[in-house]
């Protein structure tokens, strides 16, 4: 089975990865990333609900990757045992991003996520567009906002697509 590393700090800078939080649109909730001891991710903060807050989102944009051969994307994650949304966007031009969600563990997991089966959102909302068409990929992301205060800690290994 033919793979392609999206993400390994190894191989790729952690120069372009950035966090928006909720303060776009007013909200309090304080998300920060950062390159830990072992060379992972880690994705920390609080989402906040004040003024109408409750989002923090870390995003990884690269160069433009076809996709059409590949059929999943692999994300080793431990977490908290909170629910969180992995997103794709296949131009950077595109108001809309393709979604799904997975559960965490205080374990290490391979989440396996079948690219046709992620939907187009636009604002949370979900669209009358077909899914995700395996065509290319510019930007990943991770989205926690599960309607409640609360922290967050969400440490990344590798993102492969296979």
């Amino acid at each position: 089975m033919e793979s392609l590393v999206i993400f390994d700090l190894e191989k790729n800078s952690p120069d372009n990865w950035k966090i928006i939080n909720d303060a776009v649109m007013g909200g309090k909730s304080l998300g920060s990333f950062y390159f830990n001891e072992k060379g992972n991710c880690v994705f920390e903060g609080n989402v906040s609900l004040e003024n109408n807050g409750g989002f923090s989102l870390l995003r990884y944009r690269f160069d433009a990757v076809k996709t059409q051969k590949y059929s999943k994307i692999i994300i080793k994650v431990k977490g908290d045992g909170k629910r969180y949304q992995f997103r794709l966007r296949s131009r950077l031009s595109d108001d809309h991003v393709y979604i799904s969600f997975f559960e965490t563990s205080n374990e290490w997991k391979d989440i396996e996520i079948n690219l046709t089966d992620m939907y187009p959102t636009f604002r949370g909302n979900k669209l009358q567009k077909p899914n995700y068409s395996k065509e290319r990929l510019e930007e990943i992301a991770f989205l926690i906002g599960n309607k409640k205060a609360e922290g967050f800690k969400l440490e990344i290994d590798s993102i492969m697509l296979t």
